[in-house]
């Protein structure tokens, strides 16, 4: 079957074009041309959404979970033309997009079965005390609610999973708040089909039309109309630290602020103990060339930095991860930007006295290929752009002299999704001493591993403290990702019957 996209606006179950279009920049394949979104369609799907939301947020949990399984169907029903035309939007091979769309419908099951269970609403209760001296204490009883509509944003590295229909939009949905999505230009073919399934879902479940609507948008304005939009209430985003940041701004100078969960930038650094070096380094070394190349090192959680005590053995780790970022070739990269930002990004390293570069190759296009630099843990502390992610498969290996050195540039690192921790047994006393530092820098801290590939679990947390996001107690992955758009209510003395029906007693 061959998808031919119309270009439209889905608004409150209609498709809507715009006055004007842009035209697609597929990696392969037939541009296509696109309605441009105004700040005329964002007013109509948010006025949509806030209509849908005095219905949808307070149908029961087990309609919600419904309406998520129906997603996740019509999302499989598409699935070999949403192949076919995000491969050609973005390059990606079709065994890592069907990866991608299986974790997309397994987190609609996840959030739809997480939410029949009701521990999400963190339900308390505390008994009336009407006999208590010198005052009596009153029934209450709190529950976490839907906070309204939400806004999300496509991401331009995963175009299913943290999309259209991705963790934020179903942890949205899951929570009860209507959705307004900005597809991403990169892959606006790919968003649409993936709104025509949840357009199919809405019809089938019977949920209010409003309480999903997408818009194709090309330039920020968009977005700015988006968060500024007074019955927007949160917003989710993954991209740019540029461009979340812009955007966080803006919710903040709003005559009412609103939450921005925004995942940003990452180096993941890496810390490659003595005892494991000396005995593995070279495998590990393999292990890190193969994480940091994997999809072009267009993953949030690529590990850019690795750290490694000084000596003969960190030589040997260094030569392997040579010797293996070399037989990588060329990669296809998401867009244009991102291809000539990653070029950019080379050229920062390479232009800096304290940087030593260990491979250098260059890049064409719309293709990337790995680099590798080194510098001393010293150097690295005097010069913050040295740990600004750069979005691409680039490494830096930075050498510390001593464990107190690896100590103190732990502490010198911003915010980050993940550390990992390459370790023996008798690493244990050093793995301690930044264990405590680690937990302040980021979400996700592995051993013996490495951070690409992200489960959608009860235990994940994809997020930590700023730059990596700007909400430090959030996650985009997860179920836990429900709560950020709940908000806590407290119900004091109200009568059983009138009681929201999952708090009676």
């Amino acid at each position: 079957m061959v998808f031919t996209p119309h270009g439209k606006h889905l608004i409150a179950g209609d498709w809507v074009a715009g006055e004007t279009t842009f035209v697609s920049s597929p990696s392969s394949g037939t541009p296509h041309a696109f309605s441009a979104g105004t700040a005329a369609h964002v007013d109509a799907a948010a006025l949509a959404a806030e209509e849908a939301f005095w219905t949808y947020g307070y149908l029961p949990r087990e309609t919600r979970a419904s309406f998520l399984m129906a997603i996740a169907a019509e999302i499989e029903a598409r699935g070999d033309v949403i192949t076919e035309i995000a491969m050609q939007e973005t390059g990606l091979p079709a065994a890592r997009l069907e990866g991608e769309r299986g974790r997309t419908t397994g987190q609609l099951r996840l959030f739809a079965y997480h939410i029949l269970k009701g521990e999400f609403l963190d339900r308390r209760f505390d008994e009336a005390l009407p006999d208590r001296k010198p005052l009596p204490r009153p029934e209450i009883r709190l529950m976490q609610r839907p906070i309204g509509p939400v806004a999300v944003f496509g991401a331009s590295n995963f175009p299913l999973a943290f999309s259209v229909a991705g963790g934020d939009t179903a942890s949205a949905l899951a929570a009860g708040c209507p959705v307004v999505v900005k597809g991403h230009p990169a892959h606006p073919g790919t968003g649409e089909i993936v709104a025509e399934a949840i357009l199919a879902a809405i019809e089938t479940s019977g949920v209010p039309k409003g309480t999903f609507s997408f818009i194709h948008g090309q330039d920020r304005l968009v977005g700015e109309a988006l968060v500024q939009h007074p019955l927007i209430k949160a917003v989710g985003f993954t991209g740019s630290l540029a461009g979340g940041r812009a955007l966080f701004d803006l919710c903040a100078r709003r005559p009412e602020p609103i939450p921005f969960f925004g995942e940003l930038g990452s180096v993941n650094p890496m810390f490659v103990l003595p005892e494991a070096l000396s005995a593995r380094g070279p495998a590990i070394a393999e292990g890190w060339a193969g994480s940091l190349s994997m999809g072009a090192g267009q993953f949030c959680t690529n590990p850019g930095i690795v750290v490694l005590p000084d000596g003969e053995a960190a030589d040997r780790f260094v030569a392997t991860a040579k010797s293996a970022l070399e037989k990588v070739g060329p990669q296809t990269m998401l867009t244009d930007g991102i291809a000539e930002a990653y070029r950019r990004g080379k050229e920062r390293f390479s232009t800096r006295n304290a940087v030593r570069p260990v491979l250098e190759m260059a890049s064409e296009g719309r293709t990337a290929t790995p680099n590798l630099y080194e510098t001393s843990s010293e150097d690295f502390l005097q010069d913050h752009a040295l740990g600004e992610e750069v979005f691409g498969p680039l490494g830096l290996v930075i050498r510390v002299p001593d464990a107190q050195a690896m100590v103190d540039l732990a502490k010198g690192f911003e915010g980050q999704l993940t550390a990992t921790l390459h370790l023996d047994k008798a690493d244990a006393p050093m793995a301690r001493k930044l264990l405590p530092v680690l937990e302040r820098k980021v979400g996700r801290i592995l051993a013996n591993g490495f951070p690409t590939g992200v489960e959608v679990s009860d235990a994940m947390v994809h997020g930590g403290p700023y730059p990596a996001s700007t909400n430090f107690g959030a996650t985009s992955v997860g179920t836990m990702a429900i709560r950020r758009f709940l908000r806590p209510v407290s119900y004091q003395n109200l009568p059983d019957d009138i009681l929201p029906a999952d708090i009676r007693p």
